[in-house]
């Protein structure tokens, strides 16, 4: 359970530097770049989404080398042994979607509670970072 709670801050601290960065970047060139002010909202939500996709992916790597290198527990269910399978269930899990028809055994379950709480943090961030970025960048009267 140790190694778990090691690599769950780790995932933590990474998931959220990484997606501090990305909105860091999204502030700092948003609105340099030369296109028109509500296209960049776009240029936000897609760069957002990368975000969140870096960070499932740092879970759903996390999971494969947890459960193959150092046999840390295992998943049940509909589990394929196929790395798409850890995507799924790390993208299911960030969302807290927890549709349940793959789910952790033994100590994997402490990182997957942590992941979803990560990942609610991190969405509530993009959403706020996104809603500022409308505010200033959405004009209703602009023509398209």
């Amino acid at each position: 359970m140790l190694i778990a709670a090691i690599f769950a801050t780790f995932l933590v601290i990474i998931s959220t530097i990484t997606h501090y960065e990305v909105l860091r970047l999204l502030s700092v060139s948003i609105s340099r770049i030369r296109i028109r002010p509500r296209t960049r909202l776009l240029v936000v939500l897609f760069g957002t989404f990368f975000g969140h996709l870096v960070g499932v992916s740092f879970y759903a790597l996390a999971y494969f080398y947890l459960r193959d290198r150092f046999d840390l527990g295992n998943f049940g269910g509909t589990f394929a042994d196929a790395f798409t399978s850890y995507l799924y269930f790390s993208a299911e899990t960030y969302t807290t979607i927890g549709l349940g028809d793959i789910y952790p055994l033994g100590p994997l379950r402490l990182i997957t509670g942590i992941e979803a709480l990560n990942g609610l943090l991190l969405i509530g961030w993009s959403a706020s970072f996104t809603y500022l970025a409308m505010q200033k960048f959405w004009n209703i009267r602009e023509r398209d």
